[in-house]
């Protein structure tokens, strides 16, 4: 009887050594994770993306690497990737000049799989987003200030198509993909109280319609106009209506007004010409523009009370647009352009909207739709931020 005890307690034990070792070989991540002991990595990251090949923008499955988990670095395992206008603007070569193949994609969630030594401010396991850059100097004023968007010696380096000497690609590369290692400063932490598919456009929506609603210190009761009602301007509507603001969402697409009302704008303007404006001449105290093409903006300018400030967050082809200067001498109007935001901001922002149960309307894809995404958003047809399924990548 003892011998068939001591039989089946070997066997048992075999068979755990097995398992254990098939874990290891398999996933030694995973066992990483179940202890929750630091790790670097001396090896490049594989990662499987959907990458641009040329100024065509067509998207393309692309098996690369990422550089190791240094020191002060995060792994995460991407689950969520939005995706922005700034994407398509930047593989179609109409912000300038590209090195292909690059994966584009910027409003990242995920999960911490590995962490570099000296990391504190993340552990396996934990929720966490990239936004719209990876790095800079960390020594500028701008830089000190949180404002590292802004940085002034290196300039900021952008998720994905910046020249990078630590990736193999020579680029970085974005958030279409599997994983991404960053520096611990430039991830953003997710609250457990927001789900990661709604997380990862406040990356950059969010934070590029907050950081110049804040600066505008509105407040209840402001009138606030939000021009162009797609994945930026939907999430400004939210943001502005839960600081007490009445909001003015001004659309070309007439299929858009229920679902304007239904994030609480106070009235929809369907703007067909320059004449639907001219009521709301010197009527708002605030005005953001989140339309990514060459407009006529003059007549949306007007639509603010004099000395009160128009801001374009929406970056045309080659940055350039028409503002009428007869007008601007009359209307008294202070016109300014905006960024995104620091990383302290991108993460007062994230805590904002978790805590605040602000959530962007979402549509979640396949990776295998990118492509037929992005015609849609060219088309003004997302409703009304498209977010990719990591897992089907």
């Amino acid at each position: 009887m003892q011998d068939k005890h001591h039989q089946s307690r070997r066997k048992f034990i075999q068979q755990s050594s097995l398992v254990g070792a098939g874990v290891l070989l398999a996933n030694p991540i995973q066992l990483f994770s179940q202890t929750n002991k630091k790790y670097n990595m001396s090896k490049n990251i594989n990662s499987k993306g959907y990458a641009g090949k040329d100024e065509k923008g067509k998207l393309v499955s692309w098996n690369f690497e990422r550089r190791p988990v240094g020191d002060n670095d995060i792994l995460i395992d991407i689950k969520y990737s939005g995706i922005c206008h700034s994407d398509i603007h930047t593989i179609k070569g109409h912000w300038g000049k590209q090195q292909y193949p690059q994966v584009p994609g910027h409003e990242i969630a995920g999960v911490v799989s590995a962490v570099g030594k000296n990391v504190t401010k993340f552990k396996i396991g934990d929720k966490a987003g990239v936004g719209c850059m990876v790095n800079s100097c960390m020594k500028c004023e701008s830089c000190k200030n949180g404002e590292e968007q802004h940085c002034e010696t290196t300039g900021m380096v952008g998720t994905y198509g910046a020249p990078e000497k630590s990736s193999p690609t020579g680029i970085t590369q974005g958030g279409y993909s599997t994983n991404i290692v960053v520096t611990e400063h430039f991830a953003i932490k997710i609250p457990n109280n927001i789900e990661l598919q709604y997380a990862a456009p406040l990356l950059c929506a969010g934070i590029t319609t907050y950081s110049p609603l804040i600066k505008a210190k509105i407040k209840k009761g402001d009138k606030i106009g939000v021009v162009g009602i797609g994945g930026l301007g939907h999430i400004a509507i939210k943001l502005a209506v839960s600081k007490g603001a009445e909001v003015y969402a001004f659309t070309t697409s007439p299929s858009k007004v229920n679902d304007i009302k239904g994030f609480k704008a106070k009235e929809v303007i369907v703007v067909k010409s320059v004449e639907d404006l001219k009521p709301w001449k010197g009527k708002l105290d605030f005005m953001i523009s989140t339309v990514p093409y060459a407009y006529e903006m003059s007549s949306y300018i007007d639509c603010v009370k004099p000395f009160g400030y128009f801001t374009q967050v929406g970056q045309p082809i080659n940055g350039e647009l028409m503002i009428n200067n007869t007008n601007m001498l009359f209307n008294r109007v202070n016109f300014n352009a905006s960024l995104i935001g620091g990383i302290p901001e991108t993460q007062e922002v994230m805590n904002y909207c978790a805590e605040n149960k602000i959530y962007p309307q979402i549509q979640i894809i396949k990776a295998e739709g990118i492509n037929e995404a992005w015609k849609k958003v060219v088309n003004k047809e997302a409703r009304y931020r498209f977010v990719i399924d990591a897992a089907t990548i």
